[in-house]
């Protein structure tokens, strides 16, 4: 930023939607820029759009790269890669995976449906994937992470909004730093 200030630019947020709804960002670390381009944007949906833009809009090396970038498992990459060089540390083995989360996220924020209807819906639409003790363990550890990452969420910079969900606090998402997971779970709970 002190860079950025002194060229009379800007730094441009790579964060998107499901680590902003996840708090998978490091506060005022790459949490922070001037402006956050992929906050609106699932992490779901920028995967498929990299697939997508190998197979139709590329060849070659960069068709190469970017399918590379796609089959790699998420990770921030924090830890130092093994002797072989392989990735150490996997976020969806920390937060679930993102096929699920994202699942979650949309029906929370723009259906506004309770953990129960939720839970009832994931079982449906992933039954081939996971098996319901995965979806309701993810399950709460999204409504844990959701709420305790507000107040990220409260200070983020602006960002464009692409779809019909949004965690702008100065837009579609308004909720105190201090609520509680709790009594959302609690219907989890009674489902064990």
């Amino acid at each position: 930023m002190d860079v950025a200030n002194k060229e009379n630019g800007i730094v441009v947020g790579t964060g998107d939607l499901s680590e902003l709804a996840l708090g998978w960002a490091t506060y005022n670390g790459d949490h922070m820029s001037m402006y956050g381009v992929n906050s609106s944007i699932p992490k779901t949906l920028v995967k498929y759009i990299v697939k997508w833009y190998a197979e139709e809009e590329t060849t070659g090396e960069i068709q190469k790269a970017l399918l590379d970038v796609f089959d790699t498992p998420v990770s921030p990459e924090l830890l130092p890669p093994d002797k072989d060089g392989n990735i150490s540390q996997y976020t969806e083995k920390s937060v679930g995976s993102y096929d699920l989360n994202d699942f979650f996220l949309y029906n929370v924020v723009r259906n506004g449906f309770e953990p129960a209807k939720i839970y009832f819906l994931a079982r449906k639409a992933f039954k081939e994937e996971f098996t319901d003790e995965i979806i309701l363990e993810t399950l709460k550890k999204f409504y844990k992470r959701f709420f305790t990452q507000q107040f990220k969420r409260s200070c983020m910079p602006d960002g464009v909004k692409v779809g019909s969900v949004s965690l702008s606090p100065r837009g579609d998402w308004r909720m105190p730093s201090d609520a509680s997971y709790e009594l959302w779970l609690e219907q989890l709970n009674n489902m064990e």
